[in-house]
């Protein structure tokens, strides 16, 4: 990476706004429990003086994302138009949402886009069967990516020597009995998805799920999200994954992958 100069760095510096970078890092802050915070664990969480946090949390109530009484604070509707955006500027939603709609139509199951976000997947778009009434992973929805399929078909872009460094530096709770954390036999496991073109992930995120992703190129080849399908260890085996819902997948993301810059 080039140096910077003197008074490139200066500028760099200059032109972080800090009263900015403190109100998102206090917005993020809800959410960890459910009802209204108050203004001393929210102040805690963000890790901000309680007068600090006061004055941010009034100018978003001033601009309609907070409301609270000066002791209670929650997050209003009107905090999803910033998500909104993200969705609507998105071309990876655009693009891959009728590939997700069409998979899951053809397979009667849950179809979900995710992207890599540091050492997590978050999942921003899902195609559903028409049914009445259908679960799986909400949009926004965030899981470690070493034990997901998602995060490992992502993973898998990384050499073998950064992703060893990646996967030392993740923090790697096991979710469930069944979660590999050993960065030697995860970066095994990854190396071999890689190879094959896909993962597959059994009870590692969740106990009784199971789920197969495939990686979504861009134009030139570049790894930029992973689409998956999951279902309950009691209703699909794993071998179904690979024979049923393997072939739509990779269909799915080849579909897009001129369209993608």
């Amino acid at each position: 990476m080039p140096k910077l100069k003197r008074d490139e760095r200066e500028e760099r510096a200059t032109d972080f706004v800090e009263s900015l970078d403190r109100g998102l890092r206090l917005l993020q802050c809800f959410g960890t429990t459910a009802g209204p915070t108050t203004l001393s664990d929210l102040a805690r969480a963000a890790e901000l003086p309680r007068a600090t946090a006061r004055r941010m949390l009034f100018t978003l109530q001033r601009g309609g994302f907070v409301i609270g009484d000066g002791k209670l604070f929650s997050l209003t509707p009107h905090v999803l138009t910033l998500a909104a955006s993200y969705l609507r500027s998105n071309q990876l939603v655009a693009v891959l949402q009728p590939v997700l709609d069409r998979i899951a139509t053809a397979a009667q199951e849950i179809s979900s886009l995710a992207v890599l976000d540091g050492d997590e997947v978050v999942f921003i778009a899902r195609g559903s069967p028409a049914r009445v009434f259908s679960g799986g992973l909400e949009i926004g929805y965030r899981l470690p990516a070493f034990c997901t399929s998602v995060g490992r078909a992502m993973l898998g872009q990384f050499d073998d020597a950064e992703l060893t460094a990646r996967l030392k530096m993740m923090k790697r709770e096991p979710l469930t009995p069944q979660t590999v954390t050993d960065p030697r036999a995860l970066l095994a496991r990854i190396a071999a998805d890689r190879a094959q073109g896909y993962s597959l992930v059994d009870r590692e995120a969740e106990p009784h799920f199971r789920s197969i992703s495939v990686p979504v190129r861009r134009y030139d080849g570049v790894i930029v999200a992973a689409i998956n399908m999951g279902a309950h260890i009691d209703r699909v085996p794993a071998q179904e994954l690979v024979d049923r819902f393997l072939p739509l997948l990779r269909e799915g993301a080849g579909s897009v992958r001129s369209l993608l810059l």
